[in-house]
């Protein structure tokens, strides 16, 4: 008994010496036994998946794996991270033509990121660009593994990092891109606002709105969240502080390049001049729909419009399945309904629906429920054909990033 009382008082003495190091092994070892740690790990294990997809497809078509990962937006964001806004190499606009304003139609902190880790020893721009959304992605697995564990079970979230990692276009959260940083910071936004942490809420907001211009959905979503909340608390100050905090880096930027063009709506008028983007309120996505369907569409397109419709249907369920919150279900549809009504670049649509990944939660909680190996070979058939899908995007078809 004396030598039990004599081990126990060694232990606390040396927990006591070892301060904040003590608590940073236990903080440790309780992250790598949690699901955390699982979720990234799938994360990880899916993409090398769809990596070895692409290339195996590259390879036989002459295609440098390292080009395709770096190709079209991967370009912009890393001229801008070396050279700034104004240091663009020849900027051109949608007809061809010089336009030295294209580079602001890209979000800052992407390329803000990757300037500051290519400062690392040894990192390259183009290694920093893959570090940073190497890095986005997993936060945004974790970030998915624990709203699937508030919504449904430890499982479901799981499975929603594996189905987002394997979804259509998600070759795109390991190239110079944003969808995997903005994914991040959306997902853990709305973590906040699932579990009140308004603070968590309007910083990743906030961020997020430095992105890309997805954000103003999620910054609808969390102001309203965040209100709601201040009018039924009344001394919420925290939810008060979220209401005003989380526009500021959406509104922000918008007012920055508005100053550098000299037109209020300069951040939209670049976008029209140089990618022919514009708000036609789902105009263009109806007739494109229609026309692939029915008519003469080509392959590509063809399954460019399936994952469409499927993500109709997805949003579908999210309003009306009894088990999605509410702020989860209005981001789900609120960027599902932004990319159909944003006219311009029709085949690029499964790409720009990437980021929705709260889509993918019914499908997560219903393959939970299922028996372990109907859940396995469904996920396992998902991620294969996810990845080739990604592959062909960027080998066979050319143009869809």
């Amino acid at each position: 008994m004396t030598e039990l009382v004599d081990k126990t008082r060694r232990e606390q003495f040396e927990r006591a010496a070892d301060g904040p190091a003590h608590s940073l092994r236990v903080a440790a070892g309780r992250w790598s036994r949690s699901g955390y740690l699982h979720a990234a790990v799938l994360y990880l294990v899916v993409r090398l998946v769809g990596l070895g997809a692409l290339a195996a497809m590259a390879a036989p078509r002459d295609l440098p794996f390292g080009e395709r990962l770096k190709a079209w937006d991967g370009w912009w964001y890393l001229q801008i991270a070396e050279h700034s806004y104004t240091g663009v190499s020849n900027p051109l606009d949608a007809a061809g033509l010089p336009y030295p304003d294209a580079s602001y139609g890209y979000f800052p902190l992407y390329p803000a990121l990757t300037g500051l880790f290519e400062k690392l020893p040894g990192v390259t721009y183009y290694g920093a660009g893959l570090l940073v959304s190497t890095l986005a992605g997993i936060a945004a697995a974790t970030a998915m593994y624990r709203i699937g564990r508030l919504v449904h079970s430890q499982l479901a979230g799981l499975l929603l990092a594996v189905l987002w990692g394997a979804a259509p276009m998600a070759i795109a959260e390991s190239m110079v891109m944003t969808e995997a940083l903005f994914t991040a910071l959306a997902a853990w936004a709305l973590v906040g606002v699932l579990e009140r942490r308004w603070y968590l809420a309007a910083t990743a907001t906030l961020f997020a709105g430095l992105t890309r211009s997805t954000a103003c959905v999620l910054v609808a979503v969390v102001v309203i969240a965040a209100a709601v909340d201040v009018w039924r608390n009344r001394q919420r100050w925290n939810a008060l502080v979220c209401v005003f905090v989380a526009p500021l880096g959406l509104l922000g930027y918008w007012l920055f390049v508005a100053v550098q063009t000299g037109s209020v709506t300069g951040w939209q008028d670049v976008e029209l001049r140089g990618w022919n983007t514009r708000f036609d309120a789902g105009a263009e996505a109806w007739q494109w729909i229609t026309q692939t369907l029915f008519t003469s569409g080509n392959a590509w397109e063809t399954l460019v419009v399936l994952v469409m419709v499927a993500a109709i249907a997805l949003a579908v369920v999210c309003v009306t399945g009894r088990r999605m919150p509410w702020p989860l279900a209005a981001y789900a549809v609120g960027v599902l309904v932004l990319v159909l009504c944003s006219a311009g670049l029709p085949a690029l649509k499964s790409r720009f629906v990437l980021p929705d990944f709260a889509l993918l939660l019914p499908v997560a909680m219903g393959l939970a429920g299922r028996k372990k190996s109907t859940m396995i070979a469904a996920a396992t058939v998902f991620v294969l054909v996810g990845a080739w899908y990604s592959a062909y995007s960027l080998t066979v078809w050319k143009y869809a990033i």
